[in-house]
């Protein structure tokens, strides 16, 4: 029988996030910035399976209590379920929200196992083979069995990915879709910052900078990137690349030979992670994602609503985010990566202006991150109240 988790007759829903980890990632971000967002109807704190990462520092300084177990990855993370049990049980949440596809089973089972009922995340929008080890597709099987009575719902943060998933398995009844969410406040054009920007590049007033901010990652496919800025560059002398994203230093030899045998190391900068990405944002003419695979990409919202048009792979749900079929081109496609690219940079000054207005329009009419912490809220509610 099950055990029950006491209920807190506080009007104030309590909310415990399982997140496998709190490394730098979409998934993290956005669960950073949702606590940011909530508002003080949700009392929230968050469980850490694995190790703790950047991310927690910065969901500590928004008060938010976090609890890292610093769990061994794998299959031996499964030992760590009765701790997890006893967490939850100390806590006591009317609503316990998981991350990711270990914290959604293992958080999954901790949290119905004591009656609690649970919502899991999806931030996958693609199970293929060659983007998903083997290890994980296994875990999304057992997942896909459990969905008919473990979570209340199940939320993916894109249409593409709810359709995978349920093509995989999962219950499709329990399925809701709430995108990432953008902070207009945080990212916005800002001559400022502009200024400050390019002059850290080192650019010139008449040079053209391209951007991309990705980790280092084969679906993240920067050879594909490095191959359409080759291309591009030679029908655009003005043309200069500037990368951010962890491992996307000038250490990285992979990444530098690219570079160096397509002839672009005098026109590449490879600068690694940026925590203030908002600083750097505004200084790009063009954001440009080379992706082969990815859900609903934090860092093109970002930049639409910085101001800067975006070009992207047909991957996930950029083409709904974006909302203009003309910055979209299919993924490891070099060739179609840089006509958009070329095309971007060649438009008038009027049709640039236009497209800014109405990416910025876009993003402040459906992703604003005030209008999804609300749906948050509101779902959280509705599960809590059953």
């Amino acid at each position: 029988m099950k055990s029950q988790i006491p209920v807190s007759s506080s009007p104030v829903t309590r909310v415990v996030h399982v997140i496998t980890g709190l490394g730098v990632g979409g998934a993290e971000i956005m669960l950073w910035r949702l606590l940011a967002a909530i508002g003080p109807t949700v009392q929230s704190s968050v469980i850490c399976l694995g190790r703790e990462g950047p991310i927690a520092a910065r969901i500590r300084a928004l008060g938010v209590r976090v609890d890292v177990l610093d769990l061994p990855p794998g299959a031996r993370a499964l030992a760590g379920l009765f701790r997890l049990r006893l967490l939850l049980r100390d806590l006591m949440p009317n609503v316990v929200h998981t991350w990711l596809y270990h914290a959604d089973l293992l958080g999954g089972l901790a949290a119905w196992s004591n009656a609690v009922p649970v919502v899991w995340s999806l931030h996958n929008s693609s199970l293929d083979p060659t983007q998903v080890s083997r290890a994980t597709r296994l875990v999304v099987r057992v997942l896909a069995k459990l969905s008919r009575f473990v979570p209340a719902r199940i939320v993916s943060c894109s249409e593409v990915g709810r359709t995978a998933h349920e093509a995989a398995g999962y219950a499709a009844n329990r399925m809701r879709v709430i995108p990432n969410g953008f902070d207009t406040e945080q990212f916005r054009p800002n001559p400022g910052f502009r200024s400050e920007a390019r002059r850290s590049w080192d650019v010139r007033p008449n040079e053209v900078v391209i951007g991309h901010v990705a980790r280092f990652h084969p679906v993240k496919d920067h050879r594909t990137l490095l191959e359409a800025a080759a291309l591009a560059a030679k029908r655009d002398g003005r043309l200069r690349f500037v990368l951010y994203g962890a491992g996307v230093v000038p250490e990285n030899e992979e990444l530098v030979g690219w570079a160096r045998a397509l002839g672009l190391l005098d026109r590449c900068r490879f600068l690694g992670p940026e925590p203030n990405i908002a600083r750097r944002l505004p200084g790009f003419d063009l954001l440009a994602s080379s992706s082969i695979g990815e859900a609903f990409p934090l860092i093109l919202g970002e930049a639409m609503a910085s101001g800067v048009p975006c070009v992207a792979t047909d991957v996930g749900d950029s083409a709904a985010l974006l909302g203009d079929s003309r910055r979209i081109v299919p993924a490891a496609d070099p060739a179609a990566l840089a006509d958009a690219i070329i095309r971007s940079v060649l438009a008038s000054p009027e049709e640039r202006e236009r497209d800014v207005r109405l990416a910025i329009a876009r993003v402040t009419d459906l992703f604003e991150l005030k209008q999804i912490a609300a749906r948050y809220r509101a779902l959280y509610q509705q599960v809590d109240r059953g």
